[in-house]
């Protein structure tokens, strides 16, 4: 027969609601006692019913994800870490596609899916940086991306400034002095393509090269076709280049291509850089050079954080920036001999 709760109290010296506490994570228990618990599910094999757990209660048991598109790479292996976070604390993921759309953005904050989830996990990408107030919702809800900031509920993001004036000062202490980046949004005021923008022209600055806008691509979505024809232009344009800042990594990958099919040597002549180090980048050839965002630190974070909101936990909104590392490889690193 299956081990009960009652059969850890027994095998503990406590009661069934001391058991329950210690299994729910109630921080006010002695030491002593959540240890002889903890020892007597050990012992016993005690497996917690979930979904007993959940009905008690009010809960589904599930937390929903919200991304603009589950094709492109960063998105893909975010929400597998999402998952296996969340697996990690006894909850299932819910995925929904916005397709970067706004009506589909908005749809995901009043659905009826959200009746199915205990919370959500939201990166919206066409939604006004202003319109906060529609991120005051009556579910748990914590933001992801670049899009808005300073809303009502908790927000996980990454060093997009930082970062790419990272990217853009390596692709410079290599020597490179002109230096494209693919991917910018014009118009835009905010968001990842202003942000990483923002960033490479600080590097430039810091380096005191002037900023060309001859050097700067536009790319709509960032897929690797739209990195592809960007590259294509640049070169067709006739500007000099000697490197390139690709916003991510699948913009990068399709500039590496044009580069390979125009017999344009990577990194001798052109060096380049990508952003969010997906798994592609160490397959491309060359390697590619990208920056690490902290992907797992923000799906971690970010479900610890949506599991506080669900158990009940109430403070001021919280704002936590991912840490971030440039990992080089062949495709910027002249002569290196290992790299990952």
């Amino acid at each position: 027969m299956a081990v009960t709760m009652y059969d850890v109290a027994a095998r503990a010296g406590v009661s069934i609601k001391t058991v329950s506490n210690v299994v729910n994570g109630y921080r006010h228990i002695r030491p002593e006692t959540k240890r002889r618990v903890e020892d007597a599910i050990a012992e016993l094999g005690y497996k917690v019913n979930i979904s007993a757990r959940n009905l008690r209660q009010g809960r589904t048991g599930m937390i929903g994800l919200a991304v603009p598109e589950i094709s492109l790479p960063y998105f893909a292996e975010l929400a597998d870490s999402v998952m296996r976070a969340a697996e990690a604390r006894g909850f299932v993921v819910l995925i929904e596609q916005t397709g970067a759309q706004r009506d589909r953005e908005l749809q995901v904050l009043a659905s009826n899916h959200r009746r199915l989830t205990d919370g959500l996990l939201f990166s919206p990408l066409e939604l006004d940086p202003e319109e906060t107030h529609l991120l005051d919702v009556d579910y748990p809800l914590v933001l992801l991306g670049e899009r808005m900031f300073g809303g009502p509920v908790d927000h996980v993001t990454m060093a997009n400034v930082e970062a790419s004036r990272a990217a853009t000062a390596h692709l410079i202490e290599r020597g490179c002095r002109r230096v494209a980046v693919i991917g910018a949004h014009p118009g835009e005021t905010m968001g990842s393509a202003f942000l990483r923008l923002d960033g490479y022209r600080a590097a430039l600055a810091d380096a005191g090269l002037p900023y060309d806008p001859a050097l700067v691509a536009d790319a709509g979505l960032w897929h690797r076709s739209t990195g592809a024809a960007a590259m294509a232009r640049l070169l067709d344009s006739g500007v000099e280049i000697d490197g390139v800042f690709g916003m991510n990594d699948a913009l990068a990958l399709g500039a590496l291509h044009v580069l390979h099919t125009r017999r344009v040597a990577v990194p001798e002549e052109i060096a380049v850089v990508g952003f969010d180090d997906i798994d592609d980048a160490r397959y491309s050839e060359p390697q590619l050079t990208s920056i690490a965002p902290g992907r797992e630190q923000i799906a971690r974070t970010a479900v610890d954080m949506l599991l506080e909101r669900i158990a009940g936990v109430d403070v001021p909104p919280r704002r936590v920036v991912a840490d971030f590392e440039l990992v080089e490889r062949e495709s910027s690193a002249f002569g290196a001999d290992v790299l990952r």
